[in-house]
């Protein structure tokens, strides 16, 4: 983005939006399988519409995994998700399951044989960002906005604020002057509610959360703090709109801030390297501001499907790097092995470590002691800064 004053905006959406249920499905059945065997291919997609969840995709696991197994999974992920009204109810939603097994002209390629590595898993682009506008070295109204809907959620899921429904969205719009945020001009709030309630009331239930979510005096004006703008948001989630696996990549990386690649995450094990390597690019930007190399931060990736090696490790600080970026690149080939294999073993990623993903951003979330969001350690800041010095 240019230096100087401007607006930029970012949204995000609930654990409750259909597409973040079958986010949600989609990884779920992905932790279940690498649960059971760590090798486990998984490439499944969800949609989800009114009282019925439909799988399908390509899998390779063990038999273990039955069907009916996978039901339950479904189940149990939009239970815990808060489910249980009348379009649709954890426990009486149909649910096909569509899974077959995956194509052997893919398996030749991302499999290891012989003298030959692991392949990736289709070819394509990656990105990965970070700047230093928050402590988590994320783009603020991204950032801001996942915030907000977190704070809605673990006061719905507590029972503090009961009129809440799972079905939320939040967009915040930010001024920046000279480059850095410093307040934020609107802020929408979307959520479903209980049928009893003003739009009033929702608006004084959902304040707190902002206010809590933002900086000290970045509260837009009165006029431009906007709950539920259509009056009314009864019936949400599927039964209000269909949801599909993937289709909220802006939400889960930088909410438009830095390029994508096009590529979804949830549903896909990680020899798919729209996932692994969009998760590894992430982890060399955030460490190289990390160790202030750079204000800023984009990597792109690019491989080919059946290919270990990237076919090109490209680095932008965006003028605000004190470091010569080609030599950053050959460094940081160094000090990371980002091929799949590489990649999936230097962040343990072959774990059932992906449901908590499927809500609220895979980027800007703190590590987990079990490996999870292990792609936002800064563990290489200092051995990047060494190269340097």
């Amino acid at each position: 983005m240019p230096k100087g004053t401007y607006l930029f905006t970012s949204e995000s959406v609930s654990e409750g939006h259909p597409d973040k249920v079958s986010d949600r499905i989609s990884d779920a059945v992905l932790d279940t399988f690498l649960a059971a065997d760590p090798l486990s291919r998984v490439a499944c997609e969800t949609l989800c519409t009114t009282n019925r969840v439909v799988l399908g995709g390509e899998v390779r696991g063990p038999d273990s995994i039955t069907k009916d197994l996978l039901e339950q999974v479904v189940r149990d992920a939009v239970k815990d998700i808060g489910y249980k009204q009348d379009g649709f109810h954890w426990k009486d939603a149909a649910v096909e399951i569509h899974l077959h097994q995956q194509s052997s002209d893919i398996a030749q390629g991302v499999d290891a044989s012989g003298n030959k590595d692991e392949g990736a898993g289709d070819q394509g682009i990656m990105f990965g960002y970070a700047c230093t506008e928050t402590e988590a070295l994320m783009p603020a109204p991204i950032q801001f906005s996942h915030s907000i809907l977190q704070s809605m959620a673990a006061a719905r899921h507590s029972g503090a604020d009961k009129g809440l429904g799972p079905d939320s969205k939040s967009q915040v719009t930010l001024q920046y002057v000279d480059g850095k945020p410093v307040k934020a001009t609107s802020v929408v709030v979307s959520t479903q509610h209980a049928e009893d309630l003003t739009t009033e009331q929702v608006r004084e239930i959902v304040r707190p959360h902002v206010l809590s979510s933002l900086p000290d005096g970045w509260m837009c004006d009165e006029a431009e703090f906007y709950v539920n703008p259509t009056g009314r948001f009864a019936v949400g989630g599927p039964d209000g709109d269909c949801g599909l696996t993937g289709r909220k990549i802006i939400v889960d990386t930088y909410g438009g801030a830095a390029p994508h690649g096009g590529g979804a995450f949830s549903g896909k094990d990680s020899t798919k390297v729209d996932r692994s390597a969009a998760y590894a690019a992430r982890y060399v930007a955030k460490n190289v501001v990390a160790a202030e190399l750079a204000e800023r931060c984009v990597i792109q990736l690019s491989y080919a499907i059946g290919v270990a090696k990237p076919l090109s490790v490209y680095v932008d600080t965006y003028g605000t790097g004190n470091v010569d970026e080609e030599k950053l690149s050959a460094v940081i080939q160094d000090v990371v092995d980002l091929s799949p294999r590489g990649i999936r073993e230097h962040l343990q990623l072959s774990r059932p470590i992906y449901a908590r993903t499927a809500a609220y951003g895979h980027f800007g979330r703190n590590p987990d002691d079990d490996g999870g969001f292990s792609w936002e350690k800064t563990d290489i800041a200092a051995e990047l800064k060494a190269a340097f010095d």
